[in-house]
């Protein structure tokens, strides 16, 4: 009996997803759990699983179809550390996970209510231990401007989808995790005017 391939695919994962392994291999720990929110399709899951085969990476999501896409990346991947998809909502407190030793955000922020990102500082805080990591990757406005002008037009797009989603100031968002008990220990300039924001708990 044929089994249907439910594995989607994301053209930014295809230019993106070295540049952020470079970044993650020198700030995740050694070993332990990365907890991976909002995973999509699953493509970075197994990507980063495959490279950092010391880390066992969690990854979830809160959409069905993402979920069947991750399922289905995992098991052509054959990876042993990477899990079964955990699907819930970043902002529904608790999580499913009692700890972790990271947690990975990528293209999550901006495609969320402004709500999810004090969420998830406030539940990393649960999960993580002292100087456990939290890493978000995308665009960000920086001292209330778009880096670039195709990150204007990118916010007017999201805006356009759902009124809720928008790129972020990067400003408000270190203001939450400082609230959490989180420091902004590195802003690293990526690719397409993105950044990867680097937080550590303590």
């Amino acid at each position: 009996m044929p089994t249907f391939d439910r594995r989607q695919y994301s053209p930014s994962v295809a230019r993106n997803a070295n540049p952020i392994l470079a970044v993650l291999q020198r700030v995740l720990p050694a070993e332990g759990l990365v907890l991976e929110l909002g995973s999509g399709t699953g493509e970075h899951a197994v990507h980063f699983a495959r490279h950092l085969p010391a880390l066992r990476w969690q990854p979830s999501e809160a959409d069905p179809a993402a979920l069947a896409s991750i399922a289905d990346w995992r098991g052509h991947s054959a990876l042993a550390n990477l899990l079964p998809p955990l699907c819930f909502d970043l902002a529904t407190m608790p999580w499913p996970v009692d700890a972790a030793d990271a947690v990975v955000a990528i293209n999550v922020l901006h495609y969320s209510p402004w709500e999810s990102t004090p969420a998830l500082f406030a539940a990393a805080a649960a999960v993580l231990p002292a100087g456990g990591v939290v890493y978000c990757y995308g665009p960000y406005r920086r001292g209330g401007a778009h880096t670039a002008p195709s990150n204007a037009d990118f916010d007017g797009w999201l805006r356009s989808v759902d009124p809720r989603f928008a790129v972020r100031d990067l400003e408000a968002v270190e203001s939450e995790a400082l609230r959490c008990g989180f420091r902004l220990a590195e802003v690293v300039d990526m690719p397409a005017n993105n950044f990867s924001l680097v937080f550590r708990r303590g």
